[in-house]
Parts: C-alpha cells; structure tokens; sequence
C-alpha cells in the first residue's frame, strides 16, 4: 500500500497512486474524478463505501477490482476479487477472455454477488456471470455457468440486481447497446440462477447501464442513453409505482458540459445516516479540443430531489462531496 504525496495531491484532482505489494493503492484527496474506470456500481458494507467499475487494467490484465472508502474522500484498491482467467466459460467459444465488464454489486443475508457482462465474442452473443464472496473485497468465486445469453436482437449486458423491499422478489435488469432493449428477470433464491423473465416496457431513450432504486415509495428506473464515447452520453429516468413499471417518463437528469463529456452508467446510493443521496457515475474528464482522454474516470455528486420526488438536474462537479461518514 502506498499513500499519494501531498505534492501529488496539490498538483491535480485525478489523483494515481502505486500498487503496493499488497495489491491495494490509495486514491486520497476528495474531488472528482475518483480514480480510472467505467461503469461503476457500488454498495456500503464494513462501515465503508465499495466501488465496483470495469477497470482499465481489465482490457489488460482481465481482472476486476474494488475501491472501498470510509468517508467518499480516500479510496482504497483491492484485488483483483475476480480473475476471469479463473471463469472456463468465459473461453469456451475459444475466444479471448479479457472482454469483460459493468460489474454489479448486490449482497444479501452477508454474501456478496458480482453480476458482469461479457462479449459478445466472434459469433458467440454477449453473456451474464455471477460470483459470490462472504466479504466485498472478494475473492468472488463463479458460479460456474452462464447466467444469461443474449441473442435475436437482445445484448446481455450491462447487469443490475434490485431486491423489492414489499414483495421480497429479488429482480435482474440488463440489456441495450445494438437493440436497446431492457429485460428484467426474476431471480430464484439462490441468485444465482434465473426464476423466469418478468415482461416490461421498453423506457423511451434507452440506450443501456440501468439502475433501479426506490425512495419514498416512488420506483426509480435510471439509465444512460446515447453513444457511450461521446458527448450525446446522458443519463434519463422515469418513475414508476412498482420495480416493473408502467414507467412515467421524466427526461435527462446528468447531461455532458464542454469539458466534461458522457456522463453514465451510474448507480445511486444513500447515506443511511444523514439520509443524502448521491451518483456514482463514468465520464470523460476534462476533454479539450473535441479530444477525449484515454480512459473514463468514476465520479460522486449529489443527489436532490423536489417536493413531488422528481429528481432536480445533477450538476456535474470537480470539487465532489463532502466527506460523509457512515453511521
């Protein structure tokens, strides 16, 4: 492990450390970007926040790893929780196994579940994976087959798992890209296999990266429309009654600024403390000249709603949060 300098920490807010022999780097400072990656999930475990990306290293070094903080200002690297050399069906196509990505986090009853997508390779369609660990920082271990292969216009990707306080059903969203389809799936109370698909309408602008939660009573279906590399990259929602809809459509919440571009692929998560909401979400930071850098970075900036609960436009920041601890 190795702490940033405070040089370092005064010359910029993307802030890179070292990876130790331990495997772990501390990105410290506070202030937007996090640290490099896509498509963040996240959850709170352990008295600290975990973020879950696809990692830059992982088009590299096929692995993911995890980021924990105990206050939304020092992150901590840990892994690699999964390899994919370690998931055999990922190769069973004969197919390279670095292309994976868009790790979900769900955790029920002290266990942790990574849902991810991979593909689609060559003439096999995209598929989901699941891995389990008893601790957020892994090892995860898969669960040793596909969980759900796309096919005749459908992507399996992009995997978000939403648990139903009222019902108890535990449901799978996922989907988009080429299609732009959503489907939502029952989970079986291992969760590790699918029960059965539940039928939902498509969200009008949907492109992929859903999210799903729930404040107030109010459903909240979140995601990204546009093309993931530019700035068309947005982030829309609609409310809804139950996690299955019929979905209200309430237009674009996170948009891309001149120097900021592609804002999504996000996640919502709240503080059970202090009870503020916040996104964590990729975007391409600080572009200049319509040129983009080399990778996407992850991102937290508060969430507010109105009086109705709709969600108020997310301003995109590189000051970032407050430190919050948890309770």
């Amino acid at each position: 492990m190795k702490i940033i300098s405070l040089l370092a920490l005064i010359a910029g807010a993307f802030l890179l450390g070292a990876r130790g022999v331990e495997g772990q780097t501390v990105f410290a400072g506070g202030g937007n970007p996090l640290f490099e990656g896509a498509d963040p999930d996240i959850t709170i475990a352990d008295g600290k926040y975990w973020i879950y990306p696809t990692n830059k290293t992982g088009f590299d070094e096929p692995e993911f790893f995890v980021y924990s903080s105990p206050d939304l200002q020092t992150w901590t690297e840990s892994g690699p929780i999964l390899s994919f050399h370690d998931v055999r069906w990922i190769g069973d196509d004969g197919q390279p196994t670095h292309f994976a990505w868009a790790p979900g986090i769900f955790q029920k009853n002290h266990r942790f579940y990574l849902y991810y997508a991979v593909g689609p390779q060559g003439a096999t369609p995209s598929r989901l994976g699941v891995a389990v660990s008893d601790a957020p920082d892994g090892t995860f271990v898969d669960s040793g087959k596909v969980l759900l292969t796309g096919g005749n216009g459908f992507e399996a990707i992009d995997p978000m798992v939403f648990e139903d306080k009222k019902s108890g059903k535990v449901y799978l969203y996922a989907g988009g890209s080429a299609g732009s389809t959503l489907r939502v799936y029952e989970l079986n109370p291992d969760l590790v296999t699918i029960a059965h698909q539940v039928p939902v309408d498509n969200p009008p602008n949907f492109t992929e990266g859903v999210y799903m939660t729930e404040r107030n009573g109010i459903y909240y279906l979140s995601y990204s429309h546009g093309h993931w590399d530019n700035n068309t990259y947005s982030v829309h929602y609609c409310t809804a009654p139950t996690p299955l809809g019929p979905w209200t459509y309430k237009g674009p919440i996170l948009q891309s600024t001149d120097k900021d571009w592609g804002p999504g692929h996000h996640a919502f998560f709240q503080n059970p403390g202090t009870g503020q909401w916040y996104i964590v979400y990729h975007r391409w930071n600080n572009v200049r000249d319509g040129q983009r850098p080399a990778w996407r970075s992850v991102c937290i900036d508060l969430v507010e709603f109105d009086k109705d609960g709709n969600i108020l436009p997310i301003k995109m920041t590189d000051t970032g949060v407050a430190p919050a601890y948890l309770p």
